[in-house]
Formats: structure tokens, C-alpha cells, sequence
């Protein structure tokens, strides 16, 4: 039923052995100066049986890291830090790429020094941000100007040249879920009338210039992209998501990226609801590299829509808090855990509800 799932598939240059990825899961595991720590080590190592690990959104610098005890990757402590996560999935015969991050607007000023966050625009998020001293209001971006754009792209060069030394086979852009790249391709939070603004070419041209330094650093075939194509995320919206993520699609069409990761949650997705169309048909007539689907699937509908063609591969998120060996459990037919006491135990401080679940050869060893 699920042997869809179970055939080999090459990302550029990662030979997965599945076709079941592991999601980027943000968990809230390193130290408050965003150094990882050892338990985030024997969590990933649990893991290492996914076709590929994309880790939790990892900041390329403080000015875009704005949640607690994410890790970072802009300093060498961070750095050091990484290499044992990195040498731990290898050990245990797994891949692992790097997903930077860069907040925007969704960055409290507690971060900052009391300064504000930046964005394409001068726009506020909905909601509230979760900073080290509870939650508090999203407060209104400072646009970025035309002389700090360089900077910004050198943030993003730092921080993948940091991934290499760390060990890891790869990076991922996060351009999804209403973060800085988001803010900048769609109009409802770009309202720019310069080179980076207006037009769907100009509002892509941040990703495009990113992605290019990305690929410099690690050539194309080490390199992917995640989008949330298809409606609201965290109160960034377009009026007309085929054309802003069709220049996207054409733009990773011409550099060749590995892969490209798309989040489509449906009416109850968390970080935005949408009854916009899934767009991946469209990207799919776009882009002809493999395509990963992510959002509240199954295995069955997994199966089916890697069966068809839909997609090459789908990423799982949720699924792998509970369930360490998702692999085995899927190929099996076992049973797959709930997540008992999420979200309480999404981002709270240690082992609880993060390393301490077991495989289903413990489960059973217990019964």
C-alpha cells in the first residue's frame, strides 16, 4: 500500500532512500543564546531514518531570530555546537540539511535591543510573538533599505558557509510561512515601490538573489527552497498567488535549486488558514525538479499522490514529534502515535515530549 513511499529519489545531490522527509519542526531546545545543546543531538539521531531531515528554522542572525531557544548558525559557538547533530545523523546512516531562517517582521523588539524588526515594508503581523518573557503584541516593522540589502544577503552567505563547517549536506531557504522572504514576495506585506517591490519579477528578487548566493556557496545540486503558496500565513497574503509563485517557480526553474518543498495546509493549517488552491500543479508546469508536499498528510494520501506524479517526495511534520521511527512504523503498518501533550510540550524545555518517545521495538520489548 505504502511502497510508493519506500523507492529511492535523488535531491540534487542527496540520494534519499525514501521518500518520506522530515519536516522543518521549530522545538525550542537550545540555550537563550540560541547555541543547540546536546539533547537536540539524540533527537535528531532518533530520527535519522527519514529519507532526508530538514531541520527546525535555524537564524542566520539575531536580527532575524525571534523565538526562544531556537539555535542559531552565525557564530562559531553555534557552529561548534551544530557538529555533533550533524556527526550523529551521518553515524546513523541519515542526511540532514540546514533550513535558515530570517523572521522579519514576526521579531519581537525584546530581541533587538528595543529596536524594531525589519521587513520589506513598515507592516505589523496579527497576533502576538512569543518572546523569552511571555507573549507580547507584534510591533510595526522598519522597512529594509536599498544600502542594507547587500548586508542581508551576506547574513545569508555567513550563515551557509557556518552549515558547511557544521557538517550538513545541505540548506534550505525559508521562504514560507509569512518570514522575511514571504514578506517580500507577496503584496500584501511588500508594498515597496523600488527595484524590490511592485511587479511579482521585483518582489522575487530578494529569494533570487539569496538563492544565488546559497548555490555560490554550496552549488545548486546542495541547495532548496520551502513556500507557503496558497493563501494567508501569519497575516502575509497576495492578491494573486499564481502569478507572484509562478516568477518564483521560474526564477528556481532557471538556477536549478535541488528541490523545492511547498506548504499547503488546508482551511486549519497552523501559521495561517486558506481555501486558496493548492498552486503545485502550476509550479509543477514551472519547475521540473523534484517537488516535496507538506501539510497534514497521511501516509495513505502520501502514497497516493507520489503514485500519481503529484509529487516526489512528501515531508512529514508532526508525525515525527511522536513517532522517532515514522520510517518503520509507515513501512510496517504499526500504529502511529498521537502527539500526547502537544502543543504544551512543543517548545518547552527539555527531554519531555521530545526525546523521550518510544520506537515500537521499545513499545514492544514493554508489553
Amino acid at each position: 500500500m505504502h511502497d510508493p513511499l519506500f523507492q529511492p529519489v535523488s535531491l540534487g545531490a542527496i540520494e534519499a532512500p525514501n521518500r518520506i522527509l522530515m519536516a522543518p519542526l521549530t522545538r525550542g531546545r537550545a540555550t537563550h543564546e540560541h547555541v543547540p545543546t546536546p539533547l537536540m543531538t539524540e533527537y535528531y539521531r532518533q530520527r535519522a531514518t527519514a529519507g532526508l531531515i530538514i531541520s527546525e528554522a535555524t537564524g542566520i542572525s539575531q536580527e532575524g531570530l525571534g523565538w526562544p531557544n531556537a539555535p542559531g548558525i552565525w557564530n562559531d559557538d553555534q557552529v561548534q555546537a551544530w557538529k555533533p547533530v550533524t556527526e550523529a545523523v551521518h553515524a546513523a546512516g541519515g542526511r540532514i540539511i540546514l533550513q535558515l531562517w530570517h523572521m522579519g517582521r514576526i521579531v519581537h523588539p525584546d530581541f533587538l535591543g528595543g529596536e524594531p524588526p525589519v521587513s520589506a515594508s513598515a507592516t505589523r503581523a496579527p497576533g502576538h510573538a512569543h518572546t523569552n518573557d511571555g507573549t507580547k503584541d507584534f510591533e510595526t516593522a522598519r522597512p529594509l533599505r536599498l544600502d542594507e540589502m547587500a548586508r542581508l544577503v551576506d547574513d545569508y552567505e555567513r550563515a551557509a558557509r557556518n552549515a558547511r563547517e557544521a557538517g550538513f549536506d545541505g540548506v534550505q531557504l525559508h521562504a514560507a510561512n509569512g518570514y522575511l522572504i514571504d514578506q517580500f514576495l507577496r503584496d500584501g506585506t511588500n508594498l515597496r515601490d523600488d527595484d524590490y517591490g511592485g511587479s511579482p519579477q521585483n518582489r522575487v528578487r530578494l529569494m533570487r538573489e539569496v538563492v544565488e548566493r546559497l548555490i555560490a556557496v554550496w552549488g545548486k545540486e546542495h541547495v532548496s527552497i520551502r513556500l507557503s503558496p496558497n493563501g494567508e500565513s501569519q497575516g502575509t497574503d497576495d492578491s494573486n498567488p499564481a502569478a507572484t509563485f509562478g516568477e518564483a517557480a521560474r526564477v528556481l526553474q532557471e538556477l536549478g535549486v535541488s528541490f523545492v518543498e511547498l506548504r499547503q495546509p488546508g482551511p486549519k493549517g497552523t501559521f495561517g488558514q486558506t481555501d486558496v488552491p493548492p498552486q503545485d500543479g502550476l509550479i509543477r508546469s514551472i519547475y521540473t525538479g523534484p517537488l516535496v508536499l507538506n501539510s497534514d498528510y497521511t501516509p495513505e494520501a502520501a502514497a497516493a499522490d507520489i503514485a500519481s506524479g503529484r509529487a516526489d517526495a512528501i515531508s512529514f511534520g508532526r508525525p515525527f514529534i511522536s513517532n522517532p521511527d515514522l520510517i518503520e512504523r509507515i513501512a510496517s503498518g504499526a500504529p502511529i502515535n498521537p502527539n500526547k501533550g502537544v502543543p504544551q510540550t512543543w517548545y518547552s524545555p527539555g527531554e519531555v515530549g521530545y526525546t523521550d518517545y518510544p520506537t515500537l521495538a521499545e513499545e514492544t520489548a514493554s508489553a
